[in-house]
């Protein structure tokens, strides 16, 4: 009595120095096997985990196929400890059970210690019990952590290899199993994709929808598992010869969005016997996780194929037109520089092209899929200028009702083109020059610094070097903006490109219109030729969509092209009238500046009050002047106050 008493007192106590064990099941139920190995010397000693299709050893010693189920099955039916025979039959809980063939004469050696084996049962259970609660929790709180440090990765990763692989690691890793699949719904062809598939060509496995335990999960919506000893039929074989493997056991979980069910994730042959219910909790909070950065790189990539579409499309409108020598010049210029992050200065005269060059550069390099954010300078309001630019904070100013970005921010790793960047104000180019320098700059009325990471390309008409030296623009900017220059001849001095891109806009504007595109005779080309051109390729552009709206049949003659004459001397009468008018007016005034001065501010004042018939307020508001002032004014003219108008 007293020898049994001891070995069940050292097995107890062995099991109590196990309780610090760590959160491998598979580890501790050897670990389990071999104590009581030691300590009682069983013939055969094994644990058996119950499923549908009957008792699974999931940690044995010796022979445990003689194992009678029947006892394994009353016992864990009764919930007690069970003797019978040389077997000792001991429920652990959670559909496992204990089982030892004692060894010869152990029965005989303690006959009268049926009570005690049954009592030292329940110690053993509850002492096992409470080990494996405690390894179980420590078990689910480091399988949580794991997923949640992965979980947080995965919603940043855009590229589908690179998810699906982290994903697959994490679930292998975790469920210490061999291999892990994701399978995608491909609804209209019936089709599951699975990746990462390891032994096919580009690891892509397509399987039909209802096969094997994946048809199972999709169609049902709910986790299932398998195993080859007790359910073979359940298993795939024809793909497992596919991938040159083979499977003892599965779990699958359905994937599941917003939407409905995306698929299904599956995982292969756990290391230590089969996959318990704890794995499938786990690999299904693993597969919400997972559903959730798949839909998150759907719908990036959703947006990221839309932006290309619009990109291409956008990048096939853009055409620098034209075979003269210093347009192909220009061209072998754009190809050098639009992979880079070189600022460039494009100049020209108004109507060149000089924002079709500018977007050519864009489309031609790594930023073409992020904005291009044009800006006319000339058209901002000077108060206007640097918030535009680089946006405002909350109460920066009066009208500041919320935060805005400026355009920088907009632009992202796009390009900005600041067109006419001879008008930006002092305090913007101060504010620009920053950017170029050091990529940062400040909202208006902020103080946090921000990062641009966008390309600046600016144009202008003007002579910026002139603008320098009459101290109108900063001498710094202007040399961070001029580091490479394209500057693009006017249309008059490229007459050969002038019938091509008559013919292409030609082409252009008769598409929308589905008519034919008429031809251009010898004639009318050489009129086209000899023009002048003032306005350039914009002129040419508006010339031609006039023609395609208004001149009908196949052919476009010198006839059809008279408006351009008329419309140029139109323009030259306009110009001789108003320069008669001014020499005429200046004529007027006599003595020195300050008293020709103060005659056109009478005569202006007195035409003005004329056209609002003595209204001082109406006066005031087309002068720009406070009506306080106007009363100023004229008194300081000595020009009379209109009756009724007095203060």
């Amino acid at each position: 009595m007293a020898d049994l008493q001891r070995k069940i007192a050292e097995l107890i106590e062995g099991l109590g120095r196990k309780s610090d064990v760590g959160s491998d099941s598979g580890q501790w139920e050897k670990d389990l096997i071999s104590l009581i190995e030691r300590v009682l010397s069983p013939v055969v000693c094994g644990i058996f985990a119950g499923t549908s299709h009957g008792w699974i050893p999931v940690a044995a010693l010796g022979n445990v196929r003689g194992v009678p189920e029947k006892l394994i099955a009353e016992a864990a039916d009764r919930d007690c400890p069970l003797l019978e025979g040389p077997w000792w039959i001991i429920p652990l809980g959670s559909s496992r059970v204990l089982a030892l063939e004692l060894p010869p004469g152990f029965r005989e050696q303690y006959p009268e210690n049926r009570e005690s084996l049954l009592l030292s049962g329940r110690m053993l259970r509850t002492v096992i019990t409470s080990i494996e609660q405690q390894l179980a929790i420590t078990r689910r709180a480091s399988r949580r952590q794991a997923l949640l440090e992965a979980a947080k990765d995965w919603i940043g990763i855009r590229d589908w290899s690179r998810l699906f692989r982290e994903i697959a690691t994490t679930a292998t890793q975790i469920l210490q199993c061999e291999r892990a699949t994701l399978f995608l719904w491909d609804r209209r062809s019936k089709t599951l994709i699975g990746r990462p598939a390891l032994g096919v060509p580009g690891e892509e496995l397509r399987v039909p929808d209802d096969r094997g335990v994946v048809g199972q999960v999709l169609r049902t919506g709910r986790p299932a598992r398998a195993d080859a000893l007790h359910q073979p039929e359940a298993i795939d074989r024809s793909v497992d010869a596919r991938l040159g493997f083979t499977t003892r056991s599965v779990l699958c979980v359905p994937l599941v969005g917003k939407k409905g069910i995306l698929g299904v994730l599956e995982v292969l042959n756990k290391f230590s016997n089969g996959f318990t219910d704890e794995d499938e909790i786990t690999l299904s909070e693993l597969a919400g996780f997972a559903s959730a950065a798949v839909e998150n790189a759907q719908e990036h990539q959703t947006l990221l194929t839309a932006n290309m579409q619009m990109a291409t499309q956008a990048a096939a409108e853009v055409e620098l037109v034209g075979s003269s020598p210093a347009i192909e010049a220009i061209r072998k210029i754009i190809r050098r520089v639009a992979n880079t992050d070189l600022a460039v200065l494009i100049l020209g005269e108004n109507g060149t092209g000089k924002e079709v060059v500018a977007r050519t550069i864009h489309f031609l390099s790594d930023r073409r899929y992020y904005p291009f954010i044009p800006i006319n300078c000339a058209a901002i309001p000077e108060t206007l200028a640097e918030s535009e630019l680089f946006g405002h904070e909350k109460g920066a100013f009066t009208d500041a009702i919320q935060t805005r970005p400026g355009k920088f921010e907009l632009a992202g790793k796009g390009t900005l083109f600041l067109d006419e960047i001879g008008e930006l104000t002092p305090a913007c180019q101060a504010k620009l020059l920053r950017v170029l320098e050091d990529k940062t700059f400040v909202r208006v009325g902020g103080s946090i610094p921000l990062t641009s990471e966008a390309r600046i390309l600016a144009a202008t008409n003007q002579d910026l070097g002139a603008l320098v030296r009459e101290k109108r623009f900063r001498e710094d900017l202007y040399y961070r903006l001029n580091v490479v220059t394209i500057e693009l001849p006017p249309l008059r001095a490229r007459k050969e490109d002038i019938p091509i891109l008559a013919r292409y806009f030609l082409q252009k504007f008769c598409g929308p219109l589905r008519r034919p595109v008429p031809r251009l005779t010898p004639a009318a080309e050489k009129a086209l030729c000899d023009y002048s051109w003032p306005g350039n390729v914009r002129e040419l552009r508006n010339a031609m969509e006039r023609i395609a709206y208004l001149v009908p049949g196949e052919e476009i003659d010198v006839a059809d092209l008279d408006f351009l004459w008329a419309r140029g001397n139109r323009l030259g009468s306009l110009h001789e009238d108003s320069l008669d008018r001014k020499i005429s007016s200046i004529a007027e005034f006599t003595g020195n500046l300050s008293e020709a001065t103060r005659q056109f501010q009478r005569r202006f004042i007195e035409n003005v009050l004329t056209e609002t018939r003595g209204n001082l307020t109406e006066a005031a508001r087309k002068l720009g002047l406070h009506r306080s002032n106007l009363y100023r004014k004229l008194r300081q003219l000595g020009l009379p106050i209109p009756r009724g108008q007095e203060k």
